[in-house]
């Protein structure tokens, strides 16, 4: 018999083994391999111990090790497939995925006969793999198609691709089939199809799967769902390359949120949005927000520079399109956040600052900037020398994940200022820390978005406080790579340095020109108090003094000031209050309690980064009610969100 284990190790613990069931279930419908095969999971989280993750593989003592290999867990891979060619010199070892595929040469050590790497879709190469190393005496490893491996010269050895698969069914469900009945999971991905029709050059979907897109059967997706929900598992994924992309998909929305409401689960719902159908995208994410499932949608830009399209050979929405969408989406009330990335071949920094100020101006919710990962198989990697691109490893012993930090258009100096500038906005417009004085300066003319973040952020850069330190640290060593980073800054501005970053932002106010105009003033006053908390808890009085309003209440839900009688009418001018809302002397900001997870009193800022990052995204929740009042103590008519 021989044993086979596949090993998946993911970012979040208690994941379904998704692509070791596909294996399993596609090989095993020859009866051969099901007689002289046994198969386990080993589905762990990539931050356990490698040392205790790599004693439970040599317990398995298997003959077979099959990896899935991407850019968050090659560096663990790699650590555990050297310790293992050791100890179990006489196992084979299969290496798949995203990060491997082509490029055989840097991960099979030389002279090793039983490393393989896949070369693209796994479920056919792996097959033909089990049918040598398992049923016969002499493997003969040329009979398989898609792999490298090293010859008995010791040169690399890679034979042809078998086709793409464009009858997905052919590959049984592992849901259907049972295989996970027994594990304890709360994560899943689900996938649909498999396939994008573009070719964004950033990106390895579109250049792995030659654009086609091939759909899995719709009963079975929705067979799929059901075991889901049965079986209690809390969050989901969706890892098509474009949700929305198909009729379909609205469909299957609405089927997930009625096995929802049947059995309870999933509680959460991560899409990536098809980024040309905003209308089927945003109808999607109506039914999965009154649904319960999702708080925000995505909408996936990457860039606003139309020379930096051209160059990753992609096109967005028109703009036209979109500020439809953001104003619909503002209408009702749902959380939305535009996705972009830095730096991409053709963004200088002003372009990269400018896109940003038009995406303020536009009354986007909030804005997810991603650096810029340098990924194989992907348009950029085989351009990386005509555009000058650089990379630094990410200091994660996890990864293997190298970030941009220089191109053509950009030097490392201005990378480095690029980065700077999207953790200030993410302080000063996504967690809303300057948030209604960047728009009074905007919109007033007096120093635009760009210009007034740029000069937030030689502030900050010259400060020497714990939330300035943290971004230096973050910038000097790659580590802005970890997604949960952005969770971290709102850990820090919303809760846990709350007060200093008041003391840091006024500090900063004061020192320029327009300090000196009363509405300016007033503006920062209505930024300190409607200031959202990321945690349920107490409501406390601003760590510094307000300038123009007065405060005149404060208790554990809300705040009241009082509004200078000459500017009683800017929380409505700046969109604060509903126009129309009479003017009032007071205003009683109201900050919500539901949704949210109650402070952390044993816990770090790192282990709550995940739920900040989720929350930051959905920020129309966070965001306090505000209500005019006729005079002190009374409320008047009108209200709305701080947005």
């Amino acid at each position: 018999m021989t044993h086979v284990t596949f090993v998946e190790l993911s970012v979040y613990e208690n994941t379904v083994p998704l692509v070791s069931g596909y294996l399993q279930t596609y090989a095993c419908q020859d009866p051969a391999l099901t007689d002289s095969c046994d198969f386990a999971f080993f589905s762990r989280g990539l931050r356990e111990d490698p040392e205790t993750l790599l004693a439970d593989l040599l317990a398995r003592d298997s003959d077979v090790y099959a990896f899935s290999c991407y850019i968050w867990n090659m560096g663990l891979i790699r650590r555990l497939l050297g310790e293992l060619l050791v100890r179990r010199p006489d196992a084979w070892f299969i290496l798949g995925g995203a990060q491997v595929i082509d490029h055989a040469d840097q991960y099979i050590p030389a002279g090793t006969r039983n490393v393989v790497v896949c070369n693209g879709e796994g479920e056919q190469p792996f097959y033909e793999f089990l049918h040598q190393v398992a049923l016969r005496d002499k493997p003969d490893l040329n009979r398989v198609s898609g792999i490298s491996y090293r010859g008995p010269d010791g040169e690399l050895v890679t034979t042809d691709k078998p086709p793409r698969m464009q009858v997905l069914d052919d590959v049984p469900s592992p849901f259907a089939a049972g295989l996970f009945d027994n594990g304890e999971y709360t994560f899943t991905v689900l996938e649909t199809n498999r396939g994008c029709p573009f070719h964004c050059g950033f990106c390895f979907w579109g250049a792995a799967t030659n654009s086609k897109v091939y759909k899995f059967d719709e009963e079975r997706v929705r067979g799929d769902i059901q075991w889901i929900a049965e079986h209690g598992i809390v969050s989901v994924f969706i890892a098509d390359a474009n949700w929305g992309l198909s009729p379909r998909d609205v469909e299957l929305s609405r089927h997930i949120v009625q096995c929802k409401e049947e059995f309870g689960f999933p509680t959460s719902l991560v899409i990536a949005a098809a980024k040309n159908r905003p209308e089927r995208v945003a109808e999607i994410t109506e039914v999965l927000v009154r649904g319960g499932l999702v708080t925000s949608q995505p909408i996936s830009l990457q860039t606003v520079n139309p020379e930096a399209l051209r160059l990753i050979d992609r096109q967005n929405i028109r703009e036209t399109t979109y500020t439809d969408l953001q104003r619909s989406l503002n209408s009702k009330n749902i959380s939305s956040f535009i996705e972009l990335i830095w730096p991409l071949p053709g963004d200088t920094l002003e372009t990269f600052r400018a896109g940003v100020a038009r995406l303020c101006r536009m009354e986007a919710d909030t804005l997810t900037i991603y650096p810029q990962l340098l990924l194989h198989n992907t348009a950029l990697y085989d351009q990386r020398e005509i555009f000058g691109i650089e990379t630094e490893r990410a200091p994660d012993p996890a990864a293997e994940a190298d970030v941009v930090v220089a191109t053509r258009w950009v030097n490392r100096a201005d990378c480095e200022e690029g980065t700077w500038f999207y953790y200030v906005v993410q302080s000063l417009y996504n967690a809303r820390g300057a948030y209604w004085l960047a728009r009074y300066l905007d919109r007033a003319g007096i120093q635009p978005y760009d210009a007034f973040f740029a000069e937030a952020t030689r502030h900050w850069q010259a400060s020497n406080d714990e939330l300035s330190r943290f971004v230096a640290n973050s910038v000097s060593t790659a580590d802005n790579y970890d997604l949960l980073n952005i969770g971290k800054a709102a850990h820090l501005v919303l809760h846990s340095h709350r007060e200093q970053f008041d003391r840091l932002l006024t500090g900063f106010a004061r020192t320029q020109e327009w300090w000196s105009d009363p509405a300016a003033r007033l503006a920062l006053d209505l930024d300190l108090v409607a200031r959202p908390y990321i945690y349920r808890e107490p409501v406390r009085p601003p760590g510094v003094p307000l300038s123009e309003a007065r405060l005149l209440e404060t208790d554990d839900s809300a705040l009241t000031i009082a509004l200078p009688p000459r500017h009683e009418r800017l929380p409505v001018d700046l969109g604060l209050l509903p126009e129309g809302t009479p003017v009032s002397t007071a205003v009683r900001f109201e900050h919500p309690g539901q949704g949210k997870m109650p402070v952390p009193r044993h816990r770090t800022m790192e282990q709550n980064a995940g739920y900040c990052h989720v929350m930051i995204q959905r920020l129309r929740t966070l965001l306090p009610l505000c209500r005019p009042l006729d005079s002190v103590g009374t409320k008047g008519s009108g209200g709305g969100r701080a947005a």
